[in-house]
C-alpha cells in the first residue's frame, strides 16, 4: 500500500466555490498561507450554477433587506475591482396586469429607503429600451443590476491567490477529520483520480463548502441545519436583451432573464429537495419556466433553448421556515452565516454558508478575519481595493471575448477551432500551455472551465474532436485518452440537453448522435 502523502498549511478551505476562492484571495493578501479542497472542478456547486446577476439588491427589498442592501455595497464594490468580469448592463423591473398593484406602488419606496437607485419608466419607454418586452406590461423601473462570469470571478480569485501562495487541489473529496484535544488536527482527503489518499495539518479548518457544509460539518459531529433548494434555468441560443429583465413582483419562479455575453438565461425555479445527488432540471420544470417566460418576454416561448441545467442553494434553515411556510424556500434569508464551531467544541473549525454570488467577497472578508485573529495575524483585509486581476488567461470563459482577442493580434491564418464561440487554434494552444504548466492536466474538461469549449450552439458536436485532434498533434495526449475525453465531454453536455430537445435543440442532438455513435462507432455508456 503506497505511503501516505502529507502537507501542511496555515488554512485548510474545503470548497472550491467563488466563497472559498474569494477566501484563498483574502488570506494570501494577509500572508497566510491555504490550501483548497474541492471535491469536484471549480465552481461546480451553486457557484457556477446560478443566473450570472450581480444583484443591484433590488430584488430583495421587500422580502430580506438586509441581504438588499449587502447586494447593493458589494456590488458596487466589484464593478470597481473586477471590471473585466462584468458587463454594466442595468435593469427593468416591469408588472404585468396579473401583478399585484400595492407591491409596483411600494416598490421604488422600498428602493429609496435602503438606497438603491430606481428610476420609474412609462411603458413606452421601457418598450423603446427592450422592444422585445411584452406590449401588454403596465409598470418599468430601471435598476443597476449587472451581468457577471461566474467562472472568470472564481478563476481569477484563484489564480491570484496561487500567485499569492495558495494552493488548488480539485477532485478530491475530504473523507475524515481527525479530532484531538478540542480540535481538529488533521484532515485526509482522497484525490479521486488516482484514488491515492493523503492528510493535511493546518491551524485552522473552514468549511466553504455551500450546499455540502452540512455534510462536511457532520464529519466533526456538527449538526449544521441546511435547506437545499433546486433551482434550474435555461440558455437561450441567442442574447434575448441588453438589459436583465425582473418581474416586478415577490420574487418567484420563472421572473429573471439575465443577457450573458452572446446568450441569455432564464429562469428559476425553487424546489425543496432531500438529496444533494443527481440535482438535474426535470421537463416539468422547464415546461413551468417557458410558460411563466412568455408573460414578459413573448420571444422566450419560442426561441431555442441550448441547455439547461440545476443547482442547489445553499440556505441556512431557521425555526418556522418551512415548504408550506409563507413564501415557501424563497422567504428563507438570502444572508451568510459565519459560524465559529468553538462553541461545538472544535477551537479551529469555521462554517461559511449561505449567501449569494454577488456577496462572496463580504462572506470571504468577515471569514478571514475570524481566521485571522485566532492565529494573531493583525493584516487587514485587502480585497475590496486591490483589483482581481490574475496573471492566467481566464479571460476566455467571456463569451465572446476570444474573437476580440484574435482580431486584436490580426493573426489571419489562423484556424478556428470552435466556430459556436470563435475561439482559435492560437489560443487553445495557450491554455494548454498554461494549463500543463500551472495545472495536473490538460484534458477537454479543463479546457470546457477555461474557456467557452463546448458551450456554444452544438454543445461540443464539433469542436471536441477537432481541439482533440490538436492535443494528439501536439503531444498533449497520447493513447486512447482521446476517446475518454470526448465521452466525458459530451456526456457532460447531454445532461444539459436531455430537458430542452425539441425543434432544432433536438436536430442538434440527432446530427451529434449520427456524428459520434453512427460514423465514429462511439456509443457513450449510460
Amino acid at each position: 500500500m503506497p505511503e501516505k502523502k502529507k502537507f501542511e498549511t496555515d488554512v485548510i478551505i474545503i470548497g472550491g466555490g467563488v466563497t472559498g476562492t474569494g477566501l484563498a484571495r483574502d488570506l494570501a493578501f494577509r500572508g497566510i498561507s491555504s490550501i483548497v479542497l474541492e471535491k469536484d472542478t471549480i465552481n461546480s456547486g451553486a457557484s457556477g450554477r446560478n443566473h450570472g446577476l450581480l444583484h443591484s439588491g433590488a430584488r430583495y427589498v421587500s422580502s430580506d433587506p438586509v441581504s438588499a442592501l449587502e447586494c447593493k455595497k458589494e456590488g458596487d464594490i466589484l464593478k470597481k475591482i473586477a471590471p473585466h468580469c462584468i458587463e454594466e448592463t442595468n435593469g427593468l423591473y416591469v408588472a404585468t396586469r396579473n401583478d399585484k398593484e400595492d407591491y409596483i406602488a411600494l416598490f421604488p419606496k422600498l428602493c429609496k429607503k435602503i438606497g438603491i437607485p430606481c428610476e420609474k419608466l412609462t411603458v413606452k419607454q421601457a418598450l423603446e429600451l427592450e422592444p422585445g418586452l411584452s406590449n401588454k406590461i403596465v409598470a418599468a423601473f430601471r435598476v443597476e443590476d449587472a451581468s457577471v462570469d461566474p467562472f472568470h470571478i472564481s478563476l481569477e480569485n484563484m489564480n491570484q491567490a496561487i500567485e499569492y501562495g495558495a494552493r488548488y487541489f480539485n477532485h478530491c473529496r475530504v473523507t475524515k477529520l481527525i479530532i484531538a484535544s478540542r480540535a481538529i488536527e488533521k484532515v485526509v482527503a482522497q484525490d479521486l483520480v488516482n484514488k491515492r489518499i493523503f492528510e493535511i495539518k493546518s491551524n485552522i479548518v473552514v468549511n466553504a463548502a455551500g450546499a455540502w457544509a452540512g455534510e462536511i460539518a457532520k464529519l466533526a459531529g456538527i449538526h449544521v441545519d441546511m435547506i437545499y433548494s433546486k433551482g434550474s434555468l435555461l440558455i437561450t441560443h441567442n442574447r434575448i436583451t441588453s438589459h436583465v429583465i425582473n418581474r416586478l413582483r415577490i420574487p418567484s419562479d420563472g421572473d429573471i432573464l439575465v443577457p450573458g455575453g452572446t446568450v441569455s438565461i432564464f429562469g428559476t425555479t425553487s424546489i425543496r429537495v432531500d438529496s444533494l445527488e443527481k440535482i438535474r432540471p426535470s421537463i416539468e420544470e422547464i415546461d413551468s419556466l417557458v410558460n411563466q417566460a412568455k408573460a414578459i418576454v413573448p420571444g422566450l416561448e419560442n426561441t431555442r433553448y441550448i441547455r439547461a441545467y440545476a443547482g442547489v442553494r445553499p440556505l441556512i434553515g431557521q425555526e418556522g421556515s418551512g415548504q408550506n411556510g409563507s413564501g415557501g424556500d424563497r422567504s428563507v434569508s438570502r444572508g451568510f452565516s459565519l459560524m465559529d464551531h468553538k462553541e461545538h467544541e472544535i477551537n479551529n473549525f469555521i462554517t461559511i454558508t449561505g449567501g449569494k454570488m454577488t456577496t462572496f467577497r463580504l462572506m470571504a472578508q468577515k471569514t478571514a478575519d475570524l481566521v485571522a485573529g485566532k492565529i494573531n495575524n493583525t493584516a487587514k483585509c485587502r480585497t475590496a481595493v486591490k483589483p482581481l486581476l490574475s496573471k492566467a488567461p481566464s479571460q476566455m470563459t467571456e463569451a465572446g471575448v476570444s474573437f476580440k482577442l484574435w482580431a486584436d493580434k490580426g493573426k489571419k491564418d489562423d484556424i478556428t477551432m470552435c466556430e459556436c464561440e470563435m475561439i482559435y487554434k492560437s489560443q487553445f494552444q495557450q491554455l494548454i500551455s498554461w494549463l500543463k504548466e500551472n495545472r495536473k492536466s490538460a484534458d477537454l474538461n479543463a479546457l470546457r472551465i477555461h474557456s467557452r469549449l463546448g458551450k456554444g450552439a452544438c454543445q461540443g458536436t464539433f469542436c471536441s474532436q477537432r481541439v482533440t485532434g490538436f492535443m494528439y498533434d501536439e503531444n498533449y495526449l497520447k493513447e486512447d485518452e482521446g476517446i475518454y475525453n470526448i465521452k466525458d465531454l459530451l456526456r457532460e453536455r447531454f445532461i444539459g440537453q436531455r430537458p430542452v430537445l425539441w425543434g432544432d435543440q433536438l436536430s442538434q442532438a440527432e446530427l451529434c448522435e449520427a456524428l459520434y455513435c453512427g460514423f465514429y462507432g462511439l456509443e457513450l455508456e449510460k
